[in-house]
């Protein structure tokens, strides 16, 4: 059974594209100043503006899939640059085709 975190993780359009874009990184974001796209992962900043919302409603979605484990955010300088849990995002599709 899904926790409720992991099914609020996915019931946000906001969220799934944020999922996809991590996905591949270079294809969906500049380059950055501080932090490698692939290594570090991608700055909020750059996530908020392809939203098109503000960085604290951005962060709000961010908060929830880290909760759930399928994102990880590290922090560079006074930035927090998020990347996907590919382990965690593979147990969580291996549980929804269990339940389907």
């Amino acid at each position: 059974m899904l926790s409720v975190d992991e099914m609020r993780a996915l019931a946000s359009e906001p969220r799934l594209l944020i999922l996809e874009w991590l996905a591949d990184p270079v294809g969906h974001f500049p380059p950055q100043t501080d932090g490698d796209l692939v290594a570090d992962g991608v700055c909020s900043i750059f996530i908020a503006r392809k939203l098109g919302m503000t960085q604290p409603s951005a962060t709000g979605h961010l908060k929830i899939l880290e909760r759930a484990g399928l994102v990880t955010g590290t922090r560079i300088r006074q930035w927090v640059f998020y990347k996907r849990n590919e382990q965690r995002i593979a147990a969580l599709k291996a549980a929804i085709v269990r339940e389907l």
